[in-house]
């Protein structure tokens, strides 16, 4: 079994999962963890941000994240599925609009096809971090990564939409929980944050009195440091390390970390 495997969730799209999986990758690498990410998103916008538009469209179902669902590619060897990229200590499995033929709704009645994702990680012992970016829904490809997974984060821009529907990702995670006890909430994450803006400084306020200690404590601003090293398909350790962007993900990744060693504290106390 691999190390420690986050989800990123939240039903929204345009939150920051993709991005914030992009760049934490390059901080936990910069770190010298071995990452390797899964994109559970039938857009495929990560695996864009590492592989390249052309490249990650033109993939066949068999060589992307799909294959774990598909009966057909049974007798496959699923390690094939896990890509180098041009970065030291980063891998992928890739997903594009394959994928979307088996997101269902209503996952809990899927069968052994839940456990796709968990199963397939369980054959990994060269990771140390697995990053899961999830679709904006909460259909088979969360369901899974929510299985498979460790921790959940969920990230949250500072407004109305942002914030609406996270009552459906907590009970999505406490569904979960039945079938993966181990899961946790790790926090939510206030994303694309302006803080020059009195609503998003008002609804982190309002989202910190409702969540308390559940709100990471790191947030994520909307930096152009982070749109220029994606555009350059760089996370932005290693496109900018000295920039207040990067530091950020360094933050995150810190208070990550630090927030796992205390959830494993009270549970071997308790």
């Amino acid at each position: 079994m691999t190390g420690l495997v986050f989800c990123l969730i939240n039903q929204k799209g345009g939150c920051g999962k993709s991005s914030t999986c992009f760049h934490l990758a390059g901080a936990f690498a910069g770190l010298g963890y071995s990452v390797l990410l899964i994109d559970a998103d039938p857009q495929g916008s990560l695996s864009q941000g590492f592989l390249g538009s052309d490249t990650v469209e033109n993939l066949p179902a068999s060589e992307t994240l799909a294959a774990l669902f598909d009966e057909s590619c049974f007798f496959l060897d699923r390690q094939r599925l896990i890509r180098a990229t041009d970065f030291e200590r980063i891998s992928i499995v890739a997903a594009n609009q394959h994928l979307g033929d088996f997101n269902a709704p209503r996952p809990e009645k899927s069968g052994m096809i839940q456990f796709a994702l968990r199963d397939f990680l369980e054959e990994q012992n060269a990771f140390d971090i697995v990053l899961i970016d999830c679709p904006p829904n909460l259909y088979q490809c969360s369901w899974n990564a929510m299985i498979a997974s460790n921790y959940v984060v969920i990230p949250v821009p500072p407004e109305d939409f942002g914030t609406q529907g996270l009552r459906a990702v907590h009970q999505a995670i406490d569904n979960a929980r039945k079938l993966n006890p181990t899961l946790r909430r790790l926090g939510h994450l206030v994303s694309r944050y302006d803080r020059r803006l009195l609503v998003h400084r008002s609804y982190e306020e309002r989202l910190r009195e409702l969540y308390r200690e559940m709100v990471l404590d790191t947030t994520v601003p909307e930096a152009s440091a982070f749109k220029v090293a994606l555009a350059c398909r760089q996370p932005v350790e290693i496109y900018s390390a000295k920039s207040a962007a990067a530091k950020t993900m360094r933050d995150l990744v810190e208070e990550l970390l630090a927030r796992v060693a205390e959830r494993t504290r009270k549970r071997t106390v308790a």
